[in-house]
This record gives C-alpha cells, sequence and structure tokens, in this order.
C-alpha cells in the first residue's frame, strides 16, 4: 500500500513513522509511505504557501492554488478511485471501520491542514474525504494524519505478526478486549484469575469475551448500540445492569 501525505512539517513524522510496527511495514516493503513537503509547490521565492483570509480574522489560510497544485502532483498515476482525505476537526469521527475501509485501497493520500485552516474551494476540487481524529483542536494535522496511518497499515495483511490478532483487537466486533496478564502469577497482592491459569482455551475465551464486554457497558457504552451482540450478550448486558443497580441501592 502506498500513503502520501503531504504537509508543512515533513520532519514530525520521521521519528514515530520509522518505529515499530511501521518500520517492519516499511521494511518488509507492505507499506510505501511518502512524505511531501507542500511548500515545494510553491512558485514564488520565498516560498508561500499560506496568506491572509478574505473577510478578516485572526490566523493564516493555506493557499488553493499550492494545496490543488501539489495534491494533483501526488495523485499522477494514482488509481481513479484514491481516497484524499483533510485531516479536520470538521471531519467526520475516525474509527476502526474507516481504517478497514481505507486499508481496502492500493493508495491514499493525506492532506495535513495547517494554522487557521485551508481554502474551502480545496475541499470541492480535491478533496473525497473530511477526517476528525476527536472532538478537540490540535496545532495541524500532522499527529491525526499518524494516527490514522497507524490504524489503517495495521489492517494490511503480514503486517501483524499473530495470524488473527487484527480481528481480536479492541473496537475490530465493537466490543473493548478484555484484560490482560503476564508472569509473576502474583503481583501486588493480586493474581492471575484463575481462568487463565487453567488452559482451558475455550473457557479463556468466554472470559476474555465476558470481560470486554463488561469493560464496554462501563467504560464506553455508547459502542453497544452498534455492536454485534449475540443473545448471550445482551444476557449479560442485562446481569452487569441488574449488578450496577444492586450496588446503588
Amino acid at each position: 500500500m502506498r500513503i502520501d501525505v503531504v504537509t508543512l512539517f515533513p520532519e514530525m513524522f520521521e521519528g514515530p513513522m520509522g518505529e515499530s510496527m511501521m518500520y517492519k511495514a516499511r521494511d518488509r516493503g507492505l507499506l510505501d509511505l511518502r512524505v511531501h513537503q507542500l511548500r515545494d509547490y510553491t512558485t514564488d521565492k520565498h516560498r508561500t504557501a499560506d496568506d491572509i483570509p478574505y473577510g478578516g480574522g485572526g490566523g493564516m489560510i493555506l493557499k488553493p492554488d499550492v494545496v490543488v497544485r501539489a495534491v494533483e502532483s501526488v495523485l499522477e498515476g494514482a488509481p481513479p478511485d484514491t481516497p484524499v482525505l483533510l485531516t479536520t476537526p470538521q471531519g467526520r469521527v475516525f474509527s476502526h471501520p474507516i481504517a478497514i475501509e481505507l486499508a481496502q485501497h492500493e493508495r491514499v493520500v493525506i492532506l495535513c491542514g495547517h494554522y487557521e485552516g485551508i481554502d474551502d474551494r480545496v475541499r470541492e476540487l480535491v478533496v473525497t474525504d473530511e477526517i476528525s481524529i476527536g472532538d478537540y483542536v490540535l496545532t495541524g494535522g500532522e499527529l491525526p494524519a499518524m494516527v490514522i496511518i497507524d490504524a489503517v497499515v495495521r489492517q494490511i495483511p503480514g503486517v501483524l505478526g499473530a495470524e488473527g490478532a487484527v480481528d481480536k483487537e479492541s473496537h475490530a466486533d465493537g466490543v473493548l478486549e478484555g484484560p490482560h496478564y503476564t508472569r509473576p502469577v502474583v503481583f501486588g497482592g493480586l493474581e492471575v484469575p484463575a481462568v487463565l491459569q487453567a488452559g482451558n482455551h475455550a473457557g479463556i475465551e468466554r472470559w476474555r469475551h465476558e470481560q470486554g464486554l463488561r469493560k464496554t457497558w462501563r467504560n464506553r457504552p455508547d459502542l453497544l448500540l452498534t455492536a454485534q451482540l449475540s443473545e448471550s450478550d445482551k444476557y449479560l448486558l442485562a446481569k452487569f445492569a441488574d449488578e450496577d443497580a444492586a450496588r446503588h441501592e
């Protein structure tokens, strides 16, 4: 998979995109990540990529001619369905299903917003989707771009070592993962749950699923509105609700 990033600050990607899973994906030839300096597509001697906004107001706006030129250059030779994402707090909130959706593409282009924003004509001319990673404002779109890249790349077959690991992660089926433990068996006066020590794999899977469902109920009940729930899951949720009600009586 090839991912192109257009940004004013390409150096920000050097550390995070060269470590851990991202390094392995690139080293194995599974990810071709190319980060482009937006100023390389300016035409004046000062390499101006932004200007003051019409109508007044604070901040600077990324220039449409520079941005569109950059995106169109990056898209040369790309499949016609290549997504061009703009990272912006005004976009749809990023999620696991969106990561899976993007991972199906041969190429993806990410345009990092910065300063006060971007000329709105860029949205109309070259952007196909707008993505936000949450309801807060960051200095620029570089960190959101890295989050998107990380979540998408781990969906590429062969990137993660353990087969099926992607399907077992939090949010994969709309339910959070349960707790994890490793040695020593007893630490700080707390012992690893007996079910995990027993070696009954079917029992362990049931326990992990129940604990994940319990964590989702307590920490992210909103996810349950769209989660894939079985009848036994619904029974457990009713049980959790009864337990909570009894605890608050």
